[in-house]
């Protein structure tokens, strides 16, 4: 059973939200709080993870709120009535498994919360197109030859594959990867898994034409979203 605690000052939807679940064989609400503190008050012993609303009634900052919480190793789930880019972004790189609007149903919230349980991510396809767009100074910065590596193994080939692909040994090619992955992860973005990977190609288009690079020193630097 994945237990949920959830932080939010819409009743309604707490109360459909732990209905539903009264449905769902494998997840199951045990607290429900309008503030964080509320919460760590209340809860009895930590849920597997936490549903949290990303503004609070009480003025609370989104990403003190999601550090709080992640410093404690909880696993977070950000959902909002509206998308907000900036926000959503931000809110992942405190920590938080993911960020999801309202205007998803509860199913799709519900799928979120096994993804988070589970170590994964959940991201709403507006948190994508916000990665996508992202213009922050910190975003990774991707050689050609690191890009053309994850997204030769991302669409489903082999790690030989993509090195032959990219015209570079193995062990050169798992290099590139782990650098790519590093990146990611510095810049609030966990990555670990080849899903994981697919993922950043997928949001951050990065199968597509590089939208700016850099080529002094003869080499290309393409900056990636996120």
């Amino acid at each position: 059973m994945i237990t949920v605690s959830a932080v939010d000052d819409d009743q309604m939807l707490l109360d459909g939200f732990t209905a539903w679940l009264g449905c769902a064989p494998d997840v199951g609400m045990v607290t429900t709080a309008r503030t964080v503190q509320e919460l760590l008050e209340r809860e009895q012993s930590p849920a597997d993870v936490v549903v949290l609303d990303l503004f609070l009634a009480d003025g609370s900052d989104p990403v003190r709120n999601v550090r709080r919480l992640a410093e404690l190793g909880r696993k977070v789930l950000v959902v909002s009535v509206v998308p907000h880019r900036t926000h959503g972004i931000d809110v992942v790189r405190a920590g938080a498994r993911g960020f999801l609007t309202k205007d998803h149903d509860l199913r799709a919230l519900t799928d979120a919360v096994r993804s988070v349980a589970a170590d994964g991510l959940a991201h709403s396809p507006e948190l994508a197109f916000a990665w996508a767009n992202d213009t922050s100074d910190d975003r990774p910065r991707l050689s050609t030859q690191e890009r053309k590596i994850l997204v030769a193994y991302a669409s489903g080939m082999t790690l030989a594959a993509a090195a032959r692909r990219a015209g570079v040994q193995p062990a050169t090619a798992k290099k590139y990867l782990d650098r790519v992955k590093e990146k990611y992860c510095q810049a609030g973005r966990a990555t670990y898994t080849k899903i994981d990977l697919a993922n950043r190609v997928r949001e951050d288009e990065l199968d597509r034409y590089p939208r700016g690079c850099s080529t002094s020193s003869g080499v290309a630097e393409v900056r990636s979203a996120g």
